[in-house]
Parts: structure tokens; sequence; C-alpha cells
């Protein structure tokens, strides 16, 4: 059942899904089209799950769950996942690569392969400082928390000594 992603409690599960480049704004309505028919109609073991999304930066796919009603199976997950494998095939982008670092560049969103942000880091070309999106916050609570923050506060500190 699709209910609004702001409604969903500080408890819910989330999932992350960033894009190598930005949506068109014709996408991004064709993509909302699609996840409030996937998210209607999602169910675990045939009861509803309360879900909700959100995209930010038109290239962040952010799926929340209120695990307190029911909880995703695996074969919901599996359903999701197949879901977003769709998305990338229509629209010909990755969505699933969590081998890729965005990061922001004024109000600029960058994305690269991980080696080299590693090497970025090592040239100095990114700071403690530089906002990061840690993508791998599990609850709703912790995306909007811990979701975009300076590097030093995320995994992608390890790459700054």
């Amino acid at each position: 059942m699709l209910v609004d992603f702001e409604q969903l409690p500080d408890t819910s599960r989330i999932w992350i899904y960033q894009c190598n480049r930005s949506f068109t704004e014709d996408e991004l309505s064709s993509i909302r089209s699609y996840l409030d028919d996937f998210l209607t109609q999602w169910t675990a073991h045939g009861s509803n799950l309360h879900a909700g999304y959100t995209i930010k930066y038109k290239r962040f796919i952010v799926i929340g769950l209120n695990q307190n009603l029911n909880k995703a199976t695996g074969c919901s997950i599996d359903a999701s996942v197949r879901f977003i494998q769709q998305l990338e095939q229509e629209f010909e982008v990755d969505l699933m690569d969590k081998m890729n670092v965005s990061y922001k560049q004024g109000e600029y969103v960058a994305y690269k392969p991980l080696k080299d942000f590693r090497q970025m880091a090592k040239d100095r070309a990114v700071s403690a400082n530089t906002i990061v999106f840690n993508n791998l916050v599990a609850t709703k609570a912790e995306f909007e928390e811990n979701w975009e923050v300076p590097a030093k506060e995320s995994w992608h500190g390890r790459f700054l000594n």
C-alpha cells in the first residue's frame, strides 16, 4: 500500500538506489508513476506492505517500508530488486552498483567509481568536509540524520587519511 514517505515512522527500513546520472523531468514523471503502481501492489505473503518513496536531487530513489506493520520477505525484496532492474533497463541507467560514490561539488552532485573517489582523496581533490551520500543508512531516521554528511562522518572517511 502506497503511503506518503513523510508519514512513514522513523524506524522504517529504507533502500537507496543512486543513479549514475540525473533523471530528466519526463523520466522523473514516469518513474513516479511506476513507483506509485509498484508500491500500491507490493506485498509480502499476500499482506500489503506500507511503503513510500522520495526522489532526491533527481538521482536518488529512496524506498521506505514501515516494518512495524508487515516486514519485507525474501520474495518481496526480490520483487523490489526486479522492479529497480526494470527501471535500469527502461531508462538505460545504473541504479544497483554500490561501488560508486556520490558527493557534492557545490550544489552539483558528482558520481564517481569508488577507485576514482579514493584517488581524489589521495590527491586532496575531496576533503573530510566534502559532503557525501551515505547510501548504507538503513532506517528513515538514519536517512534524515546521516545520509548527507561530511565524508569524515561516513564510511568514506577511511579514504581521507
